[in-house]
């Protein structure tokens, strides 16, 4: 099995089919951290940065942000037209409410979780609609709550969420941010594997979050 198709295969981890709904709740504008507890859970502070991603390989993106420590990139390639089980499981887990996945960045090494990061189909869309189009099409979702806050010089709405795991039969809390930069929206999604905790994936996203930058 190629690289694409392991890439294509790990996206699987925690991710169930169903039927979303849920009322929004939006939490308002802050412009910085401090909501302690759930669903933001500010307290959890950054892990420690070793790399960047977005700046050229493995992930081109149009944002850069810092990778943490024991975390690894990798970009998610378009299947092979040719291989139609590629193709089919591409098609399932590479789109998502509009928007295609880019690169996934791993955490299994030291924590139980993903960062994946997602570009709008239509970059005209505003980052709001697009994060709750996001959001609608994980599944069974409930609790969704909305924020707008500024990172750096960049106009950030971020999202959390509770997703329903068939195989445990739990609700599980999620985040993801959306951002416009240049031409692109760009999602940034935190998801934990079917048996971690979701805490753990947060000091990456934090991390993330904190040095999000337009790609030069």
């Amino acid at each position: 099995m190629g690289r694409s198709r392991l890439a294509l295969a790990a996206l699987a981890i925690g991710l169930v089919a169903g039927c979303g709904g849920g009322e929004q709740t939006d939490t308002g504008e802050q412009p910085g951290a401090g909501a302690t507890g759930a669903p933001w859970h500010d307290e959890v502070t950054s892990a420690t940065a070793s790399g960047k991603v977005g700046a050229g390989a493995p992930c081109p993106l149009p944002v850069t942000f810092e990778l943490a420590d024991g975390w690894q990139a990798e970009e998610i390639k378009t299947a092979d037209p040719d291989d139609e089980v590629a193709a089919a499981v591409a098609e399932a887990l590479t789109r998502r409410g509009g928007s295609t996945v880019r690169c996934e960045v791993d955490g299994r090494a030291v924590a139980s979780g993903f960062l994946r990061v997602w570009t709008a189909d239509d970059a005209d869309v505003p980052p709001r609609q697009t994060l709750e189009a996001f959001v609608a099409a994980d599944g069974k979702v409930t609790d969704p709550q909305y924020r707008q806050t500024r990172v750096g010089g960049l106009d950030v709405v971020e999202a959390s969420w509770l997703s329903h795991r068939e195989l445990l039969d739990e609700d599980v809390r999620e985040w993801a941010l959306a951002v416009r930069t240049g031409a692109a929206t760009v999602l940034l999604e935190a998801s934990s594997t079917s048996f971690g905790d979701p805490l753990d994936v947060l000091p990456a996203y934090r991390l993330a979050r904190a040095t999000l930058t337009a790609a030069p």
